[in-house]
């Protein structure tokens, strides 16, 4: 049966745990967060050995099979987990989930996670069939409104004492990455004593006192058309140790708001600000972008970028920083390059 994200730890606390989780979305944070919460339970529940399987071009059939049909030497219920890089696997990948479906053992249970499975997916044979016997949930981008809720209960587990002012502020800056969101509130409970109130100014002076650089800095020069100190920060951010796909957030979200602003340039002859929520301190940096970036560059940044998002979340990349540097100097359009971040 289908559940919704936020119902989840209800039914993991009043239910028992079922054979089959399937968690499909593009939505990272609640990702781990959902793949955690069952962790806890299945280990909770007996499921002491925990076994990953990847369906990449390397993966056997066989081994999962085996891992499904046999008893384990070390744990009495194995807890196993399948990534999915695509939700439409194939029909080899459909016939073996439904063999799956009919020699599942209670002592087994498989968590499968995977990017957004629309409608014509979860209808399939294979889908119906471990949902039935299971639970399905679907990873939505959260709306502002559910951001800033989300938060609230992040800060709530952190016993950070946040305005809601300065939570809207949060979720200003991060919507659309609850990982960037998760890690700003992490940033101010070590920042502040317990029993602070954080304010909108407390934000403020924590991004710009701080000594390392942030991404909300790095993309400021990235708009500016400061790259060479732009790049010295994706060194720094790299040394941080800070998720790459987070800084692909912030880079995805500075071309899509661009984008937003030429479009409304051309159709108004004017650019609103206000009705994108760009604060005053940031409008200068916009018009710079905008001064220089045509929707001719922003169609062909937003391709890469969209090449460079597949990536991310469907493969190894073993120099990720080296990419988010390729697409940042896209923003200053002396010379597009004309290659393909796949085949580059």
């Amino acid at each position: 049966m289908q559940i919704q994200t936020y119902d989840l730890q209800r039914h993991l606390d009043a239910d028992p745990i079922p054979p089959f989780i399937l968690v499909f979305g593009d939505e990272p944070q609640q990702k781990l967060d959902i793949i955690d919460a069952v962790r806890a339970k299945a280990k909770q529940s007996g499921f002491d050995e925990r076994v990953s399987f990847t369906l990449d071009s390397d993966f056997e059939w066989a081994h999962l099979i085996d891992a499904i049909q046999s008893m384990s030497l070390f744990a009495d219920k194995q807890y196993i987990e399948l990534t999915l890089l695509s939700s439409k696997p194939g029909a080899v990948a459909a016939k073996q989930f439904l063999e799956i479906t009919k020699v599942i053992s209670p002592d087994v249970m498989l968590l499968i996670h995977g990017p957004k499975a629309g409608k014509d997916v979860q209808k399939t044979k294979w889908f119906s069939a471990l949902a039935n016997q299971g639970w399905f949930l679907h990873v939505y981008d959260l709306a502002h409104s559910q951001l800033q809720k989300w938060l609230s209960a992040r800060a709530n587990k952190l016993n950070l004492y946040i305005s809601q002012d300065a939570l809207s502020m949060v979720a200003d800056l991060c919507e659309g990455n609850l990982m960037a969101g998760r890690q700003e509130l992490e940033k101010l409970g070590l920042q502040f004593p317990p029993q602070h109130v954080i304010e909108t100014n407390d934000i403020a002076n924590t991004m710009t006192q701080q000594s390392r650089y942030s991404t909300f800095q790095f993309t400021d020069e990235v708009l500016r058309g400061d790259m060479q100190k732009a790049v010295k920060m994706l060194i720094c951010l790299e040394d941080e140790g800070i998720e790459p796909v987070i800084i692909l957030w912030s880079i995805v979200n500075e071309a899509q708001t661009i984008t937003k602003l030429l479009n409304m340039q051309s159709m108004q002859g004017h650019i609103d600000y206000k009705s994108l929520r760009i604060w005053a301190s940031k409008q200068a940096l916009y018009q710079a972008a905008v001064a220089r970036l045509t929707p001719a560059h922003m169609h062909a940044i937003n391709e890469q970028l969209s090449q460079a998002d597949i990536m991310f979340k469907s493969a190894y990349i073993a120099k990720p920083y080296v990419i988010l540097s390729h697409l940042a100097l896209l923003f200053m359009p002396t010379h597009m390059p004309d290659f393909s971040l796949v085949n580059g």
